[in-house]
């Protein structure tokens, strides 16, 4: 029986990989491109965000918010892939992913920020978290945050050249 996101949010008792298989199917695309714009390469998105469901399907239960914990973990599981990258050396971003002119300018510009910056942005302005969610996902405070988020957008306009008007 599917169940629907007021069954899930009124706590009634389900099978725990029917509550995550929920939020997978409502979710689970959405995340994934988020996390690819957050790393630039689909196969770091598909593990991340599979490794993010299958941990969370282990923890079962002690889960009590699925789709805000799975969202971190799948951002932290790929900023740590990135790091181990980076440190191998290896740069690599899938470019063989089909997308828009504009698109594809808005991938490579944010490659160019920070991995914490770039997680601010693509979670704040295109996911619409809130500072606070922001900082709960990335590791950082509500502060850092607001920080992040001005020299995301600073740096993003330098690189887009696009007025902020």
């Amino acid at each position: 029986m599917p169940y629907t996101r007021e069954m899930l949010d009124a706590g009634v008792a389900v099978d725990q990989g029917l509550r995550f298989e929920a939020v997978y199917r409502e979710h689970g695309d959405h995340l994934w491109r988020g996390v690819f714009l957050f790393c630039g390469d689909r196969e770091i998105a598909s593990d991340a965000v599979a490794e993010a469901f299958a941990q969370a399907i282990r923890r079962g239960e002690r889960v009590e918010s699925a789709l805000a914990w799975i969202t971190r973990a799948a951002y932290r599981i790929a900023a740590g892939e990135l790091k181990a990258r980076r440190r191998a050396g290896d740069a690599f971003v899938d470019r063989a992913y089909e997308m828009t002119e504009p698109a594809s300018e808005l991938v490579a510009a944010l490659a160019k920020l920070s991995p914490k910056q770039r997680a601010a942005a693509v979670l704040h302005f295109r996911d619409n978290y809130t500072l606070a969610e922001v900082a709960d996902i990335i590791g950082s405070t509500t502060a850092a945050v607001g920080v992040h988020l001005y020299r995301a957008r600073r740096r993003l306009r330098e690189l887009l050249g696009e007025d902020d008007d």
